[in-house]
């Protein structure tokens, strides 16, 4: 099945490495990443539990690339969520840019591929909306 992509950005005024040490902060995830914890695993692996339990769903993740202050890559490997992801902060005028992407094997075969179209706005809202509240907790330059 071919995955879908997404992504969203957001300009944050202070300086990639300020910015990416807040971001891969895992134990504040919570404080930016809406009804989402995360935590380190070992040496290369992520768990994120997205939901109030008991509703919802564990996102585990190997992280393929780190490269502070610019790029994060990880492969989403739980039953839920399939598919690769990236956190990119780049210097801009200002600031910086902050770019969310994934793309993911969408679950509940047809039924997910049918319900995205649908889906899509709601999800793409939602991960702008958590990049502002990243935004947030960053104190500016």
């Amino acid at each position: 099945m071919r995955p879908v992509y997404m992504a969203a950005a957001v300009h944050v005024p202070a300086p990639p490495e300020q910015v990416f040490a807040v971001m891969t902060d895992w134990s504040r995830h919570h404080e930016w990443m809406l009804l989402t914890t995360a935590r380190r695993v070992g040496r290369d692996g992520l768990e994120a539990y997205t939901g109030v339990r008991p509703f919802g769903f564990l996102d585990t993740m190997t992280i393929t690339r780190w490269e502070p202050p610019a790029l994060v890559r990880v492969t989403h490997t739980g039953r839920v969520v399939r598919g690769r992801g990236a956190f990119s902060v780049r210097p801009e005028r200002g600031g910086s840019r902050v770019i969310w992407a994934e793309e993911l094997e969408l679950p509940f075969g047809a039924l997910g591929r049918a319900a995205w179209p649908l889906a899509r706005p709601f999800a793409a809202a939602l991960t702008r909306h958590c990049l502002h509240r990243l935004a947030a907790l960053v104190p500016p330059a």
